[in-house]
């Protein structure tokens, strides 16, 4: 199944490599990264896949080489791509994140044919590393990132946005990547302030518009959850290819346009994994998003999926959730349909719609002791001394204080405050936390010698001080009126000699 046109494209004149480049019909964008992902991306339809996104420093110096043939993490990352995919190989893009011109160091890489070299501007939670879309404003710089990037690479560079709220400025700013060097442009339909539960819909408009005003090549992301999404936003927006990040997550065979068993991804994924290992984190995010809908069932074995700390007991989770699937299935009465309002039901993979602000209060509202379902799971019912269960933190802490005890019947009992249920101070004079404190003694110009709060001594020192300038102030006025008299008398009586 052919999602996008595929063959040679227009690209600007300039070296040699440019002229590579071509339309591919359906990519995944990287979130926890990994070989193990993106194998599976490639066997049901993905046409191209990202590498996790290496901080620039990553391809500094003698380790330039080192996300091209070991992963950023250092892992089997290239050598694995080769050995389970024979030719020809679709390609990898590398997704760099970097925050000033001049990397690598004047390196020149050896060219590779199925890699690319992606320069992100997309993923909103770059602020702290000056990074990614908060330097959307910062087109110079951009600029010259590119450009360097151009000269000292031997492979084509790609660039991921998201889009400005205007789509004349969004236009615009397509327009001088382009020019700087850009050879592939994904355009995330939304401004870096949609994220998280603000997300909404993505405008396919701002990428219909990149798409005219440009030549080079141009991929979608946002709104894809389905095969008839990428139809339709090609379709829409004419664009070379479309990128899926959530979709894909939950539902690696989109590409394909079907909805596999999510134990059939999941047990083809730890196969991967097994053989091309990966940090642990990778493979338990993975396997949330796979399982989301299911974990919802079986709030027990979500919760042993978030503590367990090796592959082995991931997959023994993996393999406890099939079987209650199976069970359920087995058991399911004829005619009966998906709860929850889901199109499927939860054992099958399937989109998740990330709900908006309003709907996850009703949610937080609604869910609690009466469903059995908490939010989060509750660490301080991990057995203590048992290292195995854990957190990691919580282990660390051990070791430098071997006699620290994390048994919750252990901890001190603190009073609470009157007002808000914190803990209140021992010694303050209103049975409070020091916030409610605090607002209560400047309320009634009071004062807390426990919390340090002196409002009303403060208070009485400065009338205090107020009065004392008066007093010195009305003796200096009393002799500056005499002067002005005395003053007034001898012109007078000058006046009158004159005359």
């Amino acid at each position: 199944m052919a999602v996008a046109p595929s063959g040679p494209l227009a690209a600007p004149p300039g070296p040699s490599h440019r002229g590579r480049l071509r339309a591919s019909g359906g990519g995944c964008e990287p979130r926890y990264g990994g070989t193990g992902w993106r194998l599976p991306q490639r066997r049901t339809g993905g046409q191209a896949g990202d590498a996790e996104a290496a901080r620039g420093g990553l391809l500094e110096g003698d380790a330039a080489e080192r996300p091209l043939r070991g992963g950023a993490h250092g892992g089997p990352e290239r050598a694995g791509l080769e050995a389970a995919e024979p030719p020809p190989r679709r390609p990898a893009l590398l997704h760099a994140d970097a925050a000033r011109p001049g990397l690598p160091q004047g390196r020149q890489l050896p060219p590779r044919e199925p890699l690319r070299r992606g320069l992100s501007r997309g993923p909103p939670a770059h602020r702290a590393g000056h990074y990614g879309a908060f330097l959307q404003e910062e087109w110079d710089l951009l600029q010259r990132m590119i450009l360097l990037a151009n000269e000292k690479l031997s492979v084509p560079i790609t660039c991921k946005i998201r889009v400005f709220p205007e789509i004349d400025k969004t236009v615009k700013y397509a327009q001088m990547l382009e020019k700087a060097g850009c050879q592939l442009l994904t355009v995330h339909g939304r401004t870096k302030e949609q994220k998280g539960p603000l997300a909404g819909v993505a405008s396919w408009e701002h990428i219909q518009a990149v798409r005219k005003a440009v030549s080079i090549p141009v991929f979608a992301n946002g709104n894809i959850q389905c095969l008839s999404d990428v139809e339709e936003c090609i379709r829409k927006t004419g664009v070379h290819g479309v990128m899926s990040a959530e979709g894909n997550l939950h539902n690696p065979a989109l590409f394909e346009g079907r909805n596999p068993l999510v134990w059939e991804m999941a047990e083809e994924y730890l196969e991967i994994v097994q053989k091309y290992p990966c940090p642990l984190s990778y493979v338990r995010a993975h396997l949330f998003k796979l399982w989301h809908h299911t974990l919802q069932v079986y709030q027990q074995l979500r919760e042993e999926l978030a503590k367990v700390k090796t592959l082995e007991g991931i997959v023994d989770v993996n393999r406890e959730l099939k079987l209650r699937c199976q069970e359920e299935i087995a058991n399911q009465k004829e005619g009966e349909k998906p709860k929850e309002g889901l199109p499927f039901f939860h054992w099958i993979c399937q989109p998740y719609i990330r709900p908006g602000p309003k709907e996850r209060c009703k949610e937080n509202g609604a869910s609690g002791t009466e469903k059995g379902v908490r939010g989060k799971r509750a660490l301080e019912e991990e057995e203590d001394g048992n290292a195995e269960l854990l957190s990691k933190n919580k282990q660390k802490k051990k070791l430098r204080n071997p006699n620290k005890t994390f048994d919750p019947s252990l901890k001190p009992k603190y009073a609470k405050c009157d007002q808000c249920g914190n803990p209140k101070g021992n010694k303050c004079v209103f049975n409070m936390c020091r916030g409610c404190c605090k607002k209560r003694a400047f309320k009634e110009t009071a004062d807390c010698p426990g919390h340090g709060l002196l409002f009303k001594t403060k208070y009485e020192k400065s009338l205090s001080w107020q009065s004392s300038q008066r007093v010195i102030q009305t003796p200096e006025i009393s002799r500056r009126g005499a002067v002005d008299v005395g003053e007034t008398a001898a012109l007078e009586e000058a006046g009158d000699s004159a005359v």
